[in-house]
């Protein structure tokens, strides 16, 4: 090529899952009328060998065994879920008619690009391992060999995804919301789920969210039916929901079904109330500053009082009362509404201190939990709980993790000369004077000591210096009475109503990031994205990974658990499951996936170049790619020596070490290669430059949006394992 003299180097390729195909001596020529197979014609016969790249993906419409399949990549993901399938794999309208109505949707068919009209493959003929794939078909590739996996390593980051629209090791999954790209998720992610019963709606179940964009609802109803308008990217494939207007990013919701409303806490300490019907499209039917900080957790106890918890212990009580006067008032005076709401108030950090002293520890609360039963509610930080009387508001007790009750408490309690009664008139109230704790100079010394050693180990907690595995993540209450924490080591606590630790149960070593109950069962869902069910004495009946990451939340509506992986994912779990149902629905699945799946194959132009530090004119770059027929979905380049010299690596070493890449040589050949592919439809997707190396791969415009969460990595082999040059 002109300008760069390409040297002969180690090949720089990436690691593709690719077909290996027998020596040319071996195979058909593709030109060859002498034998039968090649006098057979074949889309496949002008096909070069090369590589091939199979993908599942399903077309809109149920291909005939013989005829072309239409193609991968219509202009946008149809809106479809069922009971199991993933977003890739949509069944046809005919197919949804012919199947259980409670099954698919019907969708309507979406054009298609030409240049991707490709031999069909029929699903029947798959083989019964779904990790492995047969090879194109065609003469031209009847002799090549069978996909494989390799097993040199255990981790998961090697092995090929599964194929299968219907896995034998989990339950079939009601898909609210597919997995959306990771990249649709900025500044839209969710976090909490919740479900509360519309009033007047019969037994219809409202699922609502919370996210950085504000709330959002599904109607379980409705989660078999088309979206009546476009989604969002992200949310092409989602049940119809609705959402509200845009608010500060909301972290926890609490149903209060007596009043019909759904609370919601926000980063910026603001509480909002929505209506569950109409929904939050609405408009927030209530709202008030209630904290300088986050709203981590919220709870209504059975006195109707709504408790919140923000930062640094921070609890404070609404009154119930003023909530109901306010809720009675026109719209139109929403000030007199939040005046009304935020001076009735009880903060119950300040009600409990004395003399500057609090036997509170400072730490964020992140959980609260009502014991209706007993009138009590919970609250949890890092590595500690206080239990409250839900009607008096006193403080009952304060213990750690391991269930030993906090001395700071005892002392303070020993000490106080006011009555909680008489406190909660003092603090409920800004216009009443606080009134002192006659304490004396050795008590305030003591107390003052107490706080600073209290501020330490808020700090060693928040930076990680204490025992981090034991703290607190998850807390519930179970039917019979006990509660329930899961903690970050994996380990399930039980304990009684008040406050003894009475068991410990590890079924599990990833961290616990949700706990929910429902009748005799307990669901936890794990960071790793697994869920294990257990009974009420703690004993394990089963558990399978519902999704490829954290569990952040669970709620319980209708017939289903559903749980909101850390990746956007809203899954439905039949109650029943794992059961005898699972069986039947996934053989039922199973035998009609040939009217839903479909494997088609893409060519992978596959460029390697030792560049030598210098660049290429524009004629050479189009020479080098000899660009391409219409097949190629994925262009992959590789480049070697973009950058040379000592000083580059020791310097690109350094950036590495902080999380930078790149140079004014490397950047050059992205721009250059991506002028010339950008007049063929395709567009840059990912790239990863290490020193001298560099990897970049393009994809076809109309197959741009089945490429999501893209990730890359770079290991140093060059000298001392430090430097990128290798």
């Amino acid at each position: 090529s002109r300008g760069v003299k390409p040297r002969p180097r180690k090949s720089f390729l990436p690691h593709l899952l690719v077909r290996l195909l027998p020596p040319i001596s071996a195979m058909a020529d593709p030109g060859d009328t002498a034998t039968p197979a090649a006098a057979v014609s074949s889309p496949w016969d002008d096909v070069p060998d090369d590589f091939f790249l199979s993908a599942s993906i399903s077309p809109p419409t149920p291909p005939p065994a013989p005829a072309p399949i239409p193609s991968t990549s219509p202009p946008a993901p149809s809106a479809l879920r069922s009971a199991s399938l993933p977003v890739t794999s949509i069944p046809p309208a005919s197919a949804s008619a012919s199947f259980s109505g409670s099954l698919h949707r019907a969708i309507a068919p979406q054009p298609i690009h030409p240049s991707h009209s490709l031999p069909a493959f029929s699903a029947a003929s798959l083989p019964a391992v779904a990790d492995v794939c047969p090879p194109p078909p065609g003469p031209h590739h009847s002799n090549s060999l069978s996909e494989f996996a390799a097993s040199a390593s255990q981790s998961r980051v090697h092995r090929p995804p599964p194929r299968a629209a219907v896995r034998a090791d989990r339950p079939p999954p009601l898909e609210l919301r597919p997995r959306p790209p990771r990249e649709s998720q900025s500044g839209i992610a969710l976090c909490a789920l919740t479900c509360c019963a519309a009033p007047g709606a019969g037994t219809s179940t409202h699922l609502w969210a919370a996210g950085e964009a504000g709330v959002r609802v599904w109607d379980v109803a409705d989660a078999f039916r088309s979206p009546t308008s476009p989604r969002r990217w992200g949310d092409e494939a989602s049940a119809p929901f609705r959402e509200s207007r845009k608010t500060p990013p909301a972290i926890c919701l609490v149903a209060d079904p007596g009043r019909g409303l759904v609370w919601s806490g926000h980063t910026n300490g603001r509480i909002m109330g929505w209506r569950a019907d109409p929904g939050p499209e609405a408009g927030e039917r209530i709202g008030w500053d209630a904290h300088r900080g986050p709203v981590f957790a919220m709870v209504i106890s059975p006195y109707g009082d709504l408790w919140s918890g923000s930062e640094g212990g921070i609890i404070k009580v609404w009154n119930g009362e003023a909530i109901e006067k306010s809720l009675a008032l026109e719209r139109e005076e929403k000030c007199k509404v939040s005046l009304l709401v935020e001076g009735s108030f009880i903060d119950l950090w300040t009600m409990v201190s004395d003399g500057g002293a609090c036997p509170l520890p400072s730490v964020d609360v992140k959980l609260l939990l009502s014991d209706n039963s007993r009138s009590k509610v919970w609250s949890a930080g890092y590595l500690s709980f206080a239990l409250w009387d839900s009607r008096t508001k006193e403080l009952l007790k304060v213990v750690n993790v391991d269930g030993q009750v906090d001395t700071r408490f005892d002392v303070l309690s020993a000490q106080d000369p006011y009555g909680y009664e008489t406190k909660q008139n003092l603090f409920s109230s800004p216009k009443k004077e606080k009134a002192r704790s006659p304490v004396n100079f050795f008590q305030r010394s003591r107390n003052a000591l107490m706080g600073a050693a209290d501020a330490v180990r808020r700090v060693a907690a928040k930076a990680g210096f204490g025992d981090d595995t034991r703290r607190i993540e998850a807390l519930v209450m179970s039917m019979d009475g006990m509660i329930w924490t899961g903690s970050v080591n994996g380990s399930v606590a039980q304990w009684d109503g008040s406050g003894n630790r009475l068991q410990e149960f590890q079924h599990h070593s990833s961290s616990v990031q949700s706990i929910l109950n429902f009748g005799t069962r307990l669901w936890v869902g794990y960071m790793d994205g697994n869920i294990q069910l257990l009974d009420l004495d703690g004993n394990l009946l089963g558990g399978w990974i519902a999704h490829s990451s954290p569990i952040l939340s669970m709620a319980v509506g209708s017939s289903y658990i559903f749980t909101l992986a850390g990746h956007g994912g809203v899954r439905g779990w039949n109650l029943s499951s794992p059961g005898p149902a699972d069986s039947i629905l996934r053989s039922e699945l199973t035998e009609k996936e040939i009217s839903y799946k479909n494997i088609e194959y893409m060519k992978v132009l596959v460029c390697s170049w030792n560049v030598g530090q210098e660049k290429a004119s524009y004629e050479s770059l189009r020479a080098w790619l000899k660009f391409p027929t219409q097949e190629v979905g994925v262009v992959v380049v590789g480049l070697q020596e973009v950058e040379m010299g000592a000083g580059f690596l020791a310097m690109s070493a350094a950036k590495e070490t902080v999380g930078l890449e790149g140079s004014p040589n490397g950047e050059w050949w992205l721009d250059a290669i991506g002028q010339i592919l950008k007049g063929h439809s395709f567009e840059r997707v990912g790239s990863r430059q290490m020193a001298g190396l560099l990897t970049a791969v393009w994809v076809r415009t109309n197959l741009k949006h089945f490429v999501s969460d893209i990730d890359n990595a770079a290991v140093a082999c060059g000298l001392g394992r430090a430097i990128g040059n290798k």
